[in-house]
């Protein structure tokens, strides 16, 4: 896995590199006038998409939107639902859900690296211990901040790849993220 990450990131660095000897005609000629971006030519969109099949199942969708408020400013939001089902050995199956929201903002340090802060609360179905022996199910918001860094690179049109790590840092006693953990995201955006 760490080999895999590697050479996606050595990926990432040749292409940019690539890119970076390109120039924006409208930054060296001073009489090209700017054109006023309209409010739909600042949307970039995206997602996740989690298909797991075997003893462990699990289906997932996260769209992805975001508005672009400068060249190196957006802010966006994702909702999402995952399905999970796994085999439990030691008799039935469990089956359960989660969804949820995260709102972000990414700041853009050079045209291809970000830094990244996220708030997400997501719903999910925990078991606890009743009177009579069994177990019974309840959900609860589980409140997340992430914060890290991610770096993409266009691969062709204006779609991007990327590559991101965030840390949980406020390490709620339900979250799934262990202390120090880092969350990695790799995945596809289009428009950002």
């Amino acid at each position: 896995m760490k080999r895999l990450l590697l050479l996606i990131a050595i990926g990432f660095l040749i292409g940019a590199t690539s890119i970076a000897q390109t120039s924006d005609s409208t930054q060296t000629n001073p009489y090209v006038k700017k054109q006023k971006s309209s409010f739909a030519s600042k949307l970039y969109f995206g997602g996740n998409l989690t298909l797991t099949f075997g003893s462990y199942t699990s289906i997932g969708i996260w769209p992805l939107v975001g508005y672009k408020v400068t060249p190196k400013l957006s802010f966006g939001l994702q909702p999402g639902y995952e399905y999970l089902k796994y085999d439990n050995y030691y008799g039935g199956d469990y089956e359960t859900s989660s969804y949820g929201i995260r709102i972000f903002g990414r700041y853009r340090v050079i045209p291809q690296a970000y830094v990244h802060a996220e708030y997400a609360s997501i719903n999910y179905e925990f078991q606890r211990p009743n009177i009579g022996g069994d177990y019974e199910d309840y959900r609860e918001w589980v409140p997340f901040l992430f914060l890290g860094a991610g770096f993409s690179q266009r691969v062709g049109g204006g779609t991007y790849a990327y590559v991101q790590v965030l840390f949980d840092v406020l390490q709620n006693e339900n979250s799934p993220y262990g202390s120090g953990e880092p969350f990695w995201t790799v995945g596809v955006a289009a428009g950002f």
